[in-house]
Parts: structure tokens; sequence; C-alpha cells
């Protein structure tokens, strides 16, 4: 029989509600926190979340706790499924620090690059005495979005996402906890792969920032996947996928391309990503970013190109095409997303040779 976890989730957006209600619903003791109880306030009254998702799980997920208190929270959870844009989860650490314990599982959803890194190196940095397990899934399982105060919906969810913890020795266990609910996670080798297969970084940032004048005369009323990926755009898309590629290979690891992972988390498949894209059908109807002011650019950016970009450069790989997306994104939001994001000084892995930091993400031992 196997062992029965509770569930904390993190965040009360698009996919944090979706996550709570999914996993009450399969009859998971589910605790629900949020920085701002504003947020969360009619979920507490009701006691729940209505979740839609049409041929699936679906009805009201009654929840065990609302709240805003970390130390309640942490408390009275052991599986802690961070839901929260990546910008969060250097601040979350840091909020965690305090309440932390041994048997703590944290996963990341996802971790976009470095994620477990930077979360790592914040307890480090601020005297965490707890051995948590740090993990991080490659994406979200759900496409889904928040429709109400307490109401989600689902409209796919992923066949397979892979998952990785920090140290790798120990990703076992992290998924013995999260297959209790979810089969679908796999091991995904260590947190550099995880990290490098971070397919928002490829997609999300250069489809919204090259069709920002569409964008901002029509408020994002097109089909942003769909109609977006043409086959000029593809191939910058391409270069994109290919500097990422280059980086993992230059620490010794074997990156998913664009169009593998398009088949393995969507069974899409097609002669070349613009066909595989174009084949993935839990992409139409997904609108575009009503503004330039989104996460596509504000998260991506720093969370996922900055830290490609910076261990590549490392690791002596050139990255002059996301270079140059990162330096579109600092221009059109006037932001130095170099110093905001996560580069390797940040991650805390400057110094390390690329053997020894093989060993750090294996072991989490540094030699």
């Amino acid at each position: 029989m196997s062992k029965e976890f509770v569930f904390g989730v993190i965040g009360a957006g698009n996919g944090g509600k979706a996550m709570a209600a999914y996993l009450a619903l399969l009859g998971k003791k589910v605790l629900l926190y949020n920085r701002t109880f504003s947020h969360v306030e009619v979920i507490a009254e009701r006691g729940g979340i209505d979740l839609l998702n049409p041929g699936g799980l679906e009805g009201f997920g009654k929840l065990e706790m609302v709240t805003e208190n970390i130390g309640e929270f942490l408390a009275n959870s052991q599986v802690i499924m961070v839901v929260t844009p990546s910008t969060a989860h250097r601040d979350i650490a840091l909020a965690a620090t305090p309440y932390l314990r041994d048997d703590h599982i944290i996963i990341m959803h996802p971790g976009r690059t470095g994620g477990s890194l930077e979360f790592a190196e914040t307890l480090r940095q601020n005297g965490c005495t707890a051995n948590p397990i740090i993990s991080a899934a490659e994406t979200f399982i759900f496409a889904s979005r928040s429709e109400g105060p307490s109401l989600a919906r689902i409209f796919r969810i992923k066949e397979s996402v892979p998952m990785a913890a920090l140290p790798a020795n120990r990703t076992g266990e992290a998924l013995d906890a999260i297959r209790t609910a979810f089969p679908q996670y796999i091991n995904g080798g260590n947190v550099l792969m995880t990290g490098l297969n971070n397919m928002g970084a490829v997609f999300h940032p250069a489809l919204t920032m090259l069709n920002s004048g569409w964008i901002e005369a029509t408020h994002g009323n097109f089909e942003f996947y769909v109609e977006v990926v043409t086959p000029c755009v593809e191939k910058v898309l391409v270069v994109i996928d290919r500097e990422r590629v280059t980086v993992a290979s230059a620490l010794g690891l074997r990156a998913r391309t664009g169009m593998e992972w398009l088949e393995l988390a969507y069974n899409a498949r097609g002669e070349n990503l613009y066909e595989a894209m174009h084949n993935q059908t839990g992409y139409y109807g997904i609108k575009a970013p009503a503004t330039l002011n989104h996460r596509y650019i504000f998260e991506e950016v720093p969370m996922s190109l900055v830290p490609i970009a910076s261990i590549g450069e490392r690791y002596g790989v050139s990255v002059n095409c996301i270079r140059s997306i990162i330096s579109l994104g600092c221009i059109l939001h006037n932001t130095d997303y170099w110093r905001k994001g996560r580069t390797v000084e940040k991650l805390g892995i400057k110094e390390l040779s690329v053997g020894e930091l093989t060993h750090f993400v294996e072991t989490g031992e540094r030699d």
C-alpha cells in the first residue's frame, strides 16, 4: 500500500488553482498557501475550488486549509507543489527557510532553468539547517486557466513530464511522492537536464517579441502558437533551440530538441518544427498575450534565457541568438534582465568545472 502524502500547493493563479482542485478531487489532503490572502479569500470562504475539465476529473475540490501563513502551511504538509511564476521562487525559499524539514519534498512546477539551484543556494546563504528534497519539473502538467476567484479550467493534461531532484540521487523519493497523484511524471536525469530542456525558453519570449506589433495592435486577438509560428519565425526558434541543445552538450548532456519534446509531451509530430507545432491540437484556441507586459518576457527572459546564456558562456558556448532575444526584451521593458536574471553567480556554480558541477547536481556534494 502506497504512503499517503499531504500535498501543499503554493500559489493560486492559473496553475495553482487547477493543481489544488485536481489533487483534492483525487482524494488527497490538500493545503493552499498564497502570500496575499485577499486573492484566496473566496476559496477560503467556500472551502475549495471548482474545476472544469471536460472529459476528465472535475467538480468541487475540497481543501483542508487555505492560508497566508507559510509556517502553518509547511507544518501541516509534506509534498510542496510550488506553482508560481519562477520570479517568486527565491522569495518563497527565503520565506520558507525557518520552517523547512528534512522530510519536505519541494517540487517546482516548473523550475524553468536553474530553479532548484537558485532555491538551494538561497537556503544555503540564509542558513537553512534542514535538508529537504528540492526538485523541479520541466514543464507544468496542465494547460489551465483561472476563470474566477474559486474556479479553474484544465484544457489538456500532458502525457509525460520529466522531473529531477537536487541531488539527483533523491529523484526516486520525489517521484514516489508525486506519482501517488500523477503517474505521468518520469525521471528527468538531473536538474541541469530538466532546466536545459525548458521549452518555454525556446517558444515564449521569441514568439512574443517577434510579434510585438501585432500584439500591441490587436491586444493579442489571434492564436498565439498557430498564427504566430510562420516559416520565418520558425527559423529563429530553430536557432534558439540549437544553442540550448549545444549548451547542454557542453555539460555532457543530451537535451531533447523542440520537435522531440512536442512528441514526448503531446504526441505531436511533423517534418520540421513548424509542422510539429501546428500539429499540436492543444495549441489551437490559445490566444496571444494581450500586452507585452507578460510573463513570456518578464519571467521567461530572466529565469529561462539568462541562465541558459550565462551557463553557455561560462562553459564556452556561443549563444548569440539567445543573447539577441534577451537584449530585445531588455529594450522593450527598459529593464536589465541580466542583472535580474539567474546568472551562474546567483546559481552558486560559477567556480565549478563541468566535472564538479555534475558531481554537485548528482550527489549534492561540492568537491
